[in-house]
């Protein structure tokens, strides 16, 4: 497991085009990650990229339904897994250090996110 408690979040400035091509401002918000924790959620994705591709081609040789349908039910697996690994950081990291900083309002930002991911 990746040991998250270094995770810091911050908010840095990003910029964006309007359909005018104008360079417009926003504030976004970013997580710094260790190398080890990205590459760890990185293979992940990666895996799961890969799991599409294969279910791609089974769609596309006619394979047997259940067969996909088998192969979506392990993407969505690998998808939930590698949503708890982001959350566990999350809560340990940018969480835990924003209720020590007093920012109570992380909490209900928290649970505002798990209602609209647990739907």
């Amino acid at each position: 497991m990746v040991d998250v408690r270094d995770t810091k979040i911050l908010i840095s400035k990003k910029y964006k085009f309007s359909k005018e091509n104008e360079m417009e401002h926003c504030e976004c918000r970013h997580t710094m990650r260790t190398e080890k924790e990205r590459k760890v959620l990185m293979t992940r994705l990666r895996t799961v990229e890969g799991q599409i591709r294969g279910i791609e081609k089974m769609v596309e040789s006619d394979a047997y339904c259940p067969d996909i349908v088998m192969q979506v039910s392990a993407v969505t697996n690998a998808l939930n897994s590698f949503n708890k690994l982001l959350l566990a950081a999350h809560i340990r990291g940018c969480v835990t250090e924003d209720i020590r900083e007093g920012k109570e309002d992380k909490v209900d930002e928290l649970c505002s996110m798990l209602q609209k991911v647990m739907k």
